[in-house]
């Protein structure tokens, strides 16, 4: 081998040089940094690809992506599969310029020991910076692990005053970190423990937490002390992704805050906001209009202030709130669509504390405006009841409208009722309790309820199912508030679903607890049938299933409406559930009954023939009064007389 000139090994010592002080300096960096690689198993990544490329062009721009910023970085860069989103947070005493270095050495320590993960997260130097990344959004997200917990060696002394001092102590600083600035949510204080002791505390929560978010991490966190981190020490620390919580005792380890607090509006602070022209000069003959001119403006400037502050408090949340229901639902992907409405579509989602949820997102042109959507909104938030589904939350921000439910596994009755091999998965048992339950949500809406609501479009695709197939009724866009002695409303604007309208709905715009009632009918008959109220096919005819219903119970054949996949041993059951559905569907508004007198003809009878294509060519027939005796000898030659004669409420 030849030798190296002298230069080229002076030149080759220097690279060794370097490079021995680099791998020091990245060991000792090391020892003051706790991580995790890929805590969420997100995989790796493949060197110079670009999700490599992303990941280092963010990290490295991390800290410059914001103007004016209180120690807390969030972005995003790239697209699709390749995006990588960070997160980086420094403690609220760190002053900017060691903020940003304490996060450039993080990043240059995180792709040493974690190379190629997706995912990793690290603190360092006693938590002054938080540097977090992922291949999914993180932002918004309230994430208890991974965590780690410290704890100083020597125990406290006088344990009963020294928990209640501390508990006092780190119960306060919850609170006001909580509640606090929004853009720090931050607090440090102390207070005498035993034997004249000082306590030192400091918590912190990520500031894209919500008040409650932040209240509840750094709850458990606090309630970990005598569990997991530092049962009986003077000193310990519990760290989590989106928040953490330190004390020691008689060793002050924070500095002053690196970020002064919004002023809380005041008076006189008002006063000195107010321009030189404000200013009013008293004098002897009008010194009383002078001080009132001034009360005026001094009240005036911080009422406008307040409510300009107040506004955008609530945009913001609002856009808050949408991007936490967006992460939720993987920007609204079509993986995660539930279904689709008149209104708008339906999503699932997951939020950060593995809660499902489920997100109606309306569309933009869609025909339920501001005053459904707030009037679902109002009404539901109020309703408490098994049988109705739970609304969580909401969003409104310009022309974006969001609301927030409970997930409801088994999608909608009209999912299986109406499809010929899912219709199966439904046996009797299962119906009769869909039947029941949806009678019980009704009951309570209209009389149980602290509220008297009319539902007003209640049908199939309205029913939720939950994992034990018990419904729910939901959609409450079109419901109408009662008051206590109200019993029927007017309106000009037939809204609804056409077949589960009642006559005097939608011909007169008349509604009223009976027309819910109707809707219940239609609702009952489908169910029992498995046919929507339409059209059924009878042979070469076909009829609506009010008609079809109607002919075949005064003609003794009743079964025919039976869905023949039934057990007909459950026959006497069903056959009630027939005149149930035939008695809530009577023309006559007074003769919708609570009990289970005979039914006469049902609104909107008709005669229909002809193929499917011809469904939109209705023949009005007649109406004819049937005699009582031939619709009690249309009945006692049905198959279950004695079932149809004893009442029953509805």
């Amino acid at each position: 081998m030849a030798a190296l000139p002298l230069r080229s090994l002076s030149f080759v010592c220097c690279l060794l040089i370097i490079a021995n002080f680099i791998s020091q300096a990245s060991a000792e960096y090391a020892q003051n940094f706790t991580y995790f690689c890929d805590p969420s198993n997100r995989g790796n990544y493949t060197a110079e690809s670009t999700y490599d490329a992303n990941l280092d062009t963010l990290l490295s721009t991390l800290t410059s992506n914001t103007e004016i910023n209180y120690g807390f970085y969030n972005s995003s860069y790239g697209e699709n599969t390749d995006k990588v989103y960070a997160i980086g947070l420094c403690r609220g005493d760190v002053k900017p310029d060691e903020c940003s270095s304490c996060l450039n050495v993080s990043r240059t320590i995180h792709t040493e020991l974690c190379p190629n993960r997706k995912e990793a997260i690290g603190w360092y130097e006693d938590e002054k910076c938080m540097l977090r990344y992922s291949d999914q959004s993180i932002f918004d997200h309230m994430e208890m692990g991974p965590e780690f917990y410290g704890h100083n060696m020597d125990n406290a002394t006088d344990l009963v005053q020294f928990n209640k001092s501390l508990n006092i102590l780190l119960g306060n600083l919850k609170s006001e970190a909580a509640s606090g600035d929004s853009r720090l949510k931050y607090a440090v204080g102390n207070i005498s423990g035993p034997h004249n002791k000082v306590i030192y505390g400091l918590v912190q929560c990520t500031p894209d937490l919500l008040q409650s978010e932040c209240a509840q991490c750094l709850k458990l966190s606090i309630e970990s002390i005598p569990r997991d981190c530092c049962k009986d020490k003077i000193g310990g620390r519990a760290v989590r992704p989106s928040c953490n919580m330190r004390f020691e005792t008689a060793s002050l380890f924070y500095g002053d805050t690196a970020y002064a607090p919004s002023p809380s509006p005041s008076p006189s602070r008002s006063q000195s906001l107010l321009p030189p022209s404000s200013t009013v000069t008293h004098n002897t003959s009008s010194g009383g209009k002078s001080n009132t001119a001034t009360i005026s403006i001094a009240v005036a400037v911080p009422v406008v202030a307040a409510v300009v502050f107040i506004f955008i408090y609530m945009y913001l949340r609002g856009r808050k709130r949408r991007e936490k229901f967006k992460n939720a639902t993987n920007d609204f992907c079509d993986y995660n669509k539930l279904g689709k409405g008149g209104f708008g579509i339906v999503y699932r989602g997951r939020l950060s504390n593995g809660q499902e949820i489920a997100v109606k997102r309306l569309s933009t042109n869609s025909r339920q405006g501001d005053i459904e959507f707030k009037n679902e909104v109002l009404l539901v938030a109020k309703l408490q009841h098994r049988n109705l589904v739970r609304l969580l939350g909401f969003c409104l921000e310009r022309r974006e409208k969001l609301l927030v439910y409970e997930f409801v596994p088994n999608k909608s009755l009209d999912y299986f009722i109406f499809d010929q091999a899912k219709r199966p998965q439904l046996d009797w048992e299962k119906r009769y309790k869909i039947i029941e339950g949806v009678a019980r949500g009704i009951l309570y809406l209209h009389q149980d309820s602290r509220l008297r609501i009319i539902h007003r479009d209640l049908k199939a695709s309205n029913i939720l199912l939950d994992e034990e197939m018990n419904p729910k009724i939901s959609d409450f866009g079109l419901a109408k508030l009662f008051g206590v002695n109200q019993t029927h409303g007017d309106t000009n604007r037939i809204v609804g679903t056409y077949g589960y309208m009642a006559p005097e709905y939608a011909m007169h715009g008349q509604f009223s607890e009976k027309s819910d009632i109707f809707s219940f009918g239609v609702l009952v008959l489908e169910v029992v049938s498995g046919q929507k109220n339409s059209c059924i096919r009878h042979g070469d005819f076909v009829e609506d299933l009010l008609s079809f219903a109607w002919q075949s119970w005064t003609e003794g054949r009743a079964t025919n409406i039976i869905d023949p996949t039934l057990n007909n041993g459950s026959q006497n059951e069903i056959m009630r559930c027939i005149h149930i559905g035939l008695l809530c569907v009577q023309d006559n508004v007074a003769a919708r009954p609570t009990t289970l007198p005979l039914p006469l003809e049902p609104a909107f009878y008709v005669d229909r023939t002809g193929d499917l294509p011809d469904m939109q060519l209705w023949e009005f027939s007649s109406r004819t009064t049937r005699s009582r005796e031939d619709t009690t000898r249309s009945v006692q030659e049905s198959v279950n007389e004695a079932s149809i004669s004893d009442p029953y409420p509805r």
